[in-house]
């Protein structure tokens, strides 16, 4: 699930080409969740890393990641009796 998570946040990946002719990708959803580099490709296995930071990150803090596709990473509040 948490593949296909950061499937999801790739392909709503944003690039940009800086005017120092380096790339800068982020996905809106993953406030915070970044990647530069001097290539695309590069940006793009950064900006993977960058997500996958970013999930264990609001995790831990117990922050609420936004679905994306469908896929909830959320903790779920347990049934109460």
């Amino acid at each position: 699930m948490l593949t296909e998570y950061i499937h999801a946040a790739l392909r709503r990946a944003h690039y940009e080409l800086m005017e120092d002719g380096r790339y800068f990708g982020s996905v809106s959803e993953c406030e915070g969740a970044w990647a530069e580099a001097a290539t695309l490709e590069a940006c793009r296995e950064e900006l993977r890393g960058a997500i996958e930071s970013w999930i264990v990150g609001g995790l831990r803090h117990g922050d609420r990641l936004p679905v994306l596709e469908g896929i909830d990473l959320n903790a779920r509040e347990p049934a109460h009796a």
